[in-house]
């Protein structure tokens, strides 16, 4: 594709140069070679413009820059001044890669929590309406039972678009995307308008440092998404939801308890059945269902509401939210796994004391007959994670199982000590089984109806960290081979 076409939609000065021919995009220096144009970036640590000349010297036919260079450019490579370059970035990888948002069903989710949860029952309730769906976020790019993992929430303009021209390829009908305000603050969703763009919620977060100065700054970025979206819906309980979307010129769905929304929830309760927990719900107003969630948490609720107002836009069956709602789960978040026994088995990436105190607490609410926990704790990191992590479990569990989880260049049996000190200060009683598979064995085998347990600590990882070396072990297979072994199918 000619240079010219990659920018029709970026304000540029072309400062030398003809048009050469562009085969691709890059904005690390090392992938540049001929044919190529590289785009200087600006980051936190880094400027892309100090790499310029590396890039020239591997053959590249184009610069995309915002401020001088350092060094004379030679004749035959072009240099195109632009203000900002990442917005550039963004604009010429969706013309590279011939504008695929206009072939996907798009939904843009973005809050300052809930965001992972709700793209997957989005793309679960899609998957039940036939329409294959790919997901961007937190877990990485997603489609066609593959995952690939990402740097960022919201990655580079690039990946993002390559990733909805790979999913069409692979047969996708919808794309649905985790809109981080560092994503939003970075350009990385430039160049696309979103079919549905949806507001979960907000509160203080990513303040200082790299990410926002304040709060406002914060609000404001969250903002910027909808100034990109054909429609718009928020939770109207939220007091930020007028400001969040105050520049999308359309109405805005909104959802919630209040009886202002459009769509509302009642009558939500806490649901356990048969290793099944979740929550139910009533909606009214735009939409009257009742429903089963799939994810435990009262909280679940508003997670449920954003999916059925994104869905709400498209010709999406009643049937297919339904059960689009009570298959959906994250992965690695407190994800059910399939047993054979009237017990919950979870797989959760709780690995501090904050997030097992949350998972815990919300887990305690089921009033289950035991609530047994199963972590370990990573090696080469403060000791105090390890003691606050003990102290955690021995309150919030009738069992805690003990066991390993990459203990990097540690002495597992060290750190089993190191959590114990943390669960002496409690009550809670405990058995510590250090090889990780015997754990979840250990568990499996002395469930008994009524218990929830929860696997802490790995979540969506797939190895384990040991001296060096990260060995494959994903829990779920683990749970596999051990109903083939002990004959509990």
């Amino acid at each position: 594709m000619k240079l010219s076409a990659l920018l029709k939609n970026v304000k540029h000065n072309t400062l030398q140069g003809t048009d050469p021919e562009i085969s691709d995009i890059v904005y690390d220096s090392r992938k540049a070679a001929p044919g190529k144009a590289f785009v200087c970036l600006k980051g936190y640590s880094s400027d892309g413009h100090k790499f310029a000349k590396s890039a020239v010297e591997l053959g590249a036919a184009a610069l995309v820059i915002s401020d001088g260079l350092d060094f004379e450019v030679p004749g035959n490579v072009a240099v195109i001044k632009t203000e900002n370059t990442r917005r550039a970035l963004a604009l010429m990888s969706a013309e590279l890669f011939s504008n695929p948002a206009d072939e996907l069903k798009t939904v843009a989710i973005t809050g300052t929590k809930g965001k992972t949860t709700t793209t997957a029952m989005v793309a679960e309730i899609f998957e039940r309406a036939g329409i294959k769906t790919g997901t961007i976020g937190t877990l990485g790019i997603v489609y066609g039972g593959n995952t690939y993992k990402t740097d960022n929430t919201t990655p580079e303009s690039y990946e993002i678009q390559k990733a909805m021209r790979d999913m069409i390829n692979a047969g996708c009908g919808a794309m649905v995307i985790e809109a981080s305000s560092i994503g939003l603050k970075h350009h990385r969703l430039a160049g696309m308008t979103f079919d549905v763009g949806v507001f979960t919620n907000f509160s203080d977060d990513h303040i200082g440092g790299v990410e926002h100065k304040d709060l406002a700054e914060y609000q404001f970025c969250k903002s910027l998404l909808f100034r990109q979206v054909r429609n718009a819906a928020a939770n109207c309980d939220d007091p930020a939801w007028k400001d969040v979307t105050k520049d999308f010129p359309g109405e805005v769905h909104t959802f919630g308890f209040s009886k202002d929304a459009q769509l509302r929830a009642k009558n939500d309760r806490l649901l356990s059945d048969g290793g099944f927990i979740g929550v139910h719900f009533e909606t009214e107003g735009a939409k009257e269902l009742s429903l089963d969630v799939g994810v435990p948490g009262i909280f679940n609720v508003y997670n449920a509401l954003s999916a059925i107002s994104a869905v709400s836009f498209f010709d999406v069956p009643d049937e297919a939210i339904k059960d689009g709602l009570r298959a959906a789960h994250v992965k690695g978040r407190v994800e059910p796994v399939e047993v054979p026994g009237n017990y919950s088995l979870l797989i959760d990436y709780a690995h501090n004391a904050l997030s097992m105190e949350n998972v815990l607490t919300t887990l305690r609410q089921y009033n289950p007959h035991r609530l047994i926990t199963m972590f370990g704790a990573g090696g080469n990191r403060p000791k105090v994670r390890r003691y606050e992590m003990g102290e955690s479990s021995g309150r919030l569990s009738d069992l805690s199982v003990i066991t390993e989880d990459n203990s990097r260049f540690e002495d597992v049996m060290d750190i089993i000590e190191d959590i114990k000190t943390g669960l002496s200060k409690t009550d809670g009683k405990y058995v510590v089984v250090p090889n990780r598979k015997e754990a979840i064995r250990y568990c499996m085998k002395n469930a008994e109806d009524g218990d929830i347990i929860v696997l802490a600590g790995k979540g969506h990882e797939d190895y384990q960290e040991i001296k060096g070396v990260k060995y494959h072990m994903d829990e779920r297979e683990l749970i596999a081979e051990i109903i083939e072994e002990e004959g509990m199918i």
